[in-house]
């Protein structure tokens, strides 16, 4: 146990375990688990402060406590192997994707790129660096030579464009390939 970090850990990261708490409780449905929910969350803030400690404590503890959860829910939605026996006696014919839910699933990601394009430059590269290539907020700070703070608004402004833009209407098929996916999603709900 080093006694500086311990210090810190109680100052800048125990303060908050109300709020944590909170935060838990409100995006966990099994709310039994939210005390070793918590306890998980402390464990990875105190080994990577062990490590280099972080700028902004507050936002680290709740950025290690929402990838958790989002490791958590990945966790649970994969099934084991070893659970599933003998896949041979299972007798179960693959699941093919339907053209159109393939169509449908190329037509949103074209969608996605064209307004990840349309992205100011400097948020665009931020927002692929974090989104895409899952790099940390410091590292990204330190390749592009900006502040971990400037990283932070990109990620929020581009975050915020992305929805507001892939929420908003689509024109009419702008593309032939467009025109297809339209056809075949307007099939499918009548």
């Amino acid at each position: 146990m080093n006694p500086d970090l311990d210090a810190w850990f109680e100052r800048e990261i125990l303060m908050h375990e109300p709020a944590l708490m909170r935060f838990l409780h409100r995006h966990w449905r099994d709310h039994d688990e939210v005390a070793d929910l918590r306890q998980d969350v402390y464990v990875r803030v105190y080994d990577a402060a062990a490590r280099s400690r972080p700028a902004s404590p507050k936002s680290f503890l709740f950025t290690v406590a929402r990838n958790l959860l989002a490791d958590r829910v990945r966790r649970q939605h994969v099934v084991s192997i070893t659970v599933m026996g003998d896949l041979d006696e299972l007798n179960v014919l693959v699941d093919e994707l339907d053209p159109s839910r393939f169509a449908g699933s190329r037509e949103r990601l074209r969608r996605l790129a064209e307004v990840i394009d349309q992205l100011p430059a400097r948020c665009r590269e931020v927002v692929w660096l974090r989104r895409v290539e899952d790099l940390p907020q410091k590292e990204i700070a330190r390749r592009l030579g900006i502040s971990e703070k400037t990283v932070e608004k990109h990620i929020a402004k581009g975050s915020r464009l992305l929805a507001a833009r892939l929420n908003a209407p689509v024109p009419a098929a702008t593309t032939d390939r467009g025109a297809a996916v339209n056809s075949l999603s307007s099939d499918r709900t009548t």
